[in-house]
This record gives C-alpha cells, structure tokens and sequence, in this order.
C-alpha cells in the first residue's frame, strides 16, 4: 500500500494483518471527488492503517483525527505516522468508534470531513451512519463518506444528514452524505 498523490507521494504503508485496507483506486477516486481538501480537519474512523487519513494530509488537510481500536492496526498507524514525519498534524485515539464519537461530541470538537470504513458483513456502516447522524460532529459545510459492503443497504437520511452520492468500486461502496 502505498500514498498515491501529494507531498507523502509514493510512500509505502504497513498494512496489518486481519484488516481489509482501502484499495488505491477507491482512494484516488474518494479524493477526486472531493477535490481540493487543503485546510480542513478530517476524522478516520476504523482507520487500520490510516491510508485515508494520511492521503488525505498529503493532499494538505490541515489536520487529522485517526481512530482505531485494535492494536495491530494501531500500531502499524503509528509506525506510518512516525515514518512519514507527521505526527505534528495528527492525533490516534485508541478507542471503539462509537465511544470517540460520543467523547468527540462532548469536547465540541467538528471536522470538515469524516470518513468511515467499518469492517464488512457487521451492520456496522448503518449503526455508524446514524451515530453520525445523531451527533454533531460535523461542520455545516462538510461531508461524510462512509465505504462499505455494496449489498449493505444505508438510510438515505439519518439525523441532520442526507446522502447525495453514491459511487461503487468493486464490492466496494461509497456513500457521501451532507447536511440537510
């Protein structure tokens, strides 16, 4: 796995075992619709080992909150971190997702874009969906785009969100949601 654009171009990436990484296509895909993402604050959630994180500050966000709760994966994002020299830009939360939402929510923190790519065949993209949905962690302005299993239905609307794209690579979906 390697950093497919921007300053970190071509930089390889430990990738742990058990994990299921965002194929280099679906990335560049993710940002060409995204365009221009220079300045913002990004949140990966089920983040393994932050390949999107850590495009997406490549590209120049501004900053990026990662979140992992498992330990291999955790560990190979820190090692990518610290071998890229960006450890200044970025924040590791060791937690469950669900839980860093709540904590996230409660320190009035909200970012411009917030990606989800939880492990297929779980349930776990809706139940994310409408935690995002529920919280308010998101600029007015900003996106969430949560990847997950093509056969997995997600609402249309959850909480103040509403999706306005899909996009599907393989078995892969991408689904972007704004606010209402």
């Amino acid at each position: 796995m390697r950093i497919i654009t921007g300053f970190y171009k071509s930089r390889l990436l430990k990738t742990p075992k058990g994990i299921r990484p965002t194929e280099d296509r679906v990335r560049k895909a993710l940002f060409d619709i995204l365009g221009d993402v220079s300045g913002l604050t990004f949140l990966e959630l089920f983040a393994g080992s932050g390949s999107v994180g850590l495009e997406a500050l490549s590209q120049g966000a501004q900053e990026v909150f990662f979140v992992e709760h498992l330990r291999q994966a955790g560990l190979a994002l820190e090692e990518n971190i610290k071998s890229l020299g960006c450890q200044d830009r970025v924040k590791v939360i060791c937690q469950d997702a669900f839980r860093a939402i709540e904590n996230i929510r409660q320190k009035g923190r909200k970012f411009d874009l917030i990606f989800a790519d939880p492990p297929y065949y779980q349930g776990l993209a809706e139940k994310i969906l409408q935690t995002l949905g529920e919280c308010d962690i998101l600029h007015k302005s900003g996106y969430i785009i949560i990847q997950h299993f093509k056969k997995d239905f997600l609402a249309e609307k959850a909480g103040n969100l509403a999706l306005w794209r899909q996009e599907q690579y393989g078995d892969s979906l991408l689904s972007f949601y704004s606010r209402k």
